[in-house]
């Protein structure tokens, strides 16, 4: 059960209120990729925030469904980032997104350096 709606999960809010991260993105057919990463980004952002984090949208790539973001706040220092990353971001981006193929954080390239 979605703990923010209490709905079954099956569900999909709309992208301005909080929404289930299960299910897929039903109400954006027809929008361009990078409406659709907005969306998930913003059903995504709440559990980041509780934890002192955020993510932010950098570019998305429709050739190749890679999309490029920026976790700041508590995730961009977190040791466990590249985990909530891949398991998290990118796992609900790719269930939920057809074409994503990819997400990169950019914070860690800027960190590096």
């Amino acid at each position: 059960m979605c703990q923010g709606h209490g709905c079954d999960g099956s569900e999909t809010h709309s992208a301005k209120g909080t929404g289930c991260v299960d299910g897929p993105v039903g109400w954006l057919n027809g929008e361009p990729m990078r409406s659709k990463v907005e969306a998930t980004i913003e059903v995504i952002r709440p559990a980041l925030q509780a934890d002192g984090g955020d993510i932010e949208l950098v570019d998305v790539n429709e050739d190749t469904g890679v999309v490029t973001v920026r976790l700041v706040g508590a995730c961009g220092t977190c040791p466990v980032s590249t985990d909530t990353l891949k398991g998290g971001v990118e796992r609900i981006m790719r269930d939920r997104i057809d074409g994503v193929t990819e997400v990169i954080d950019l914070s860690q390239t800027e960190n590096a350096i």
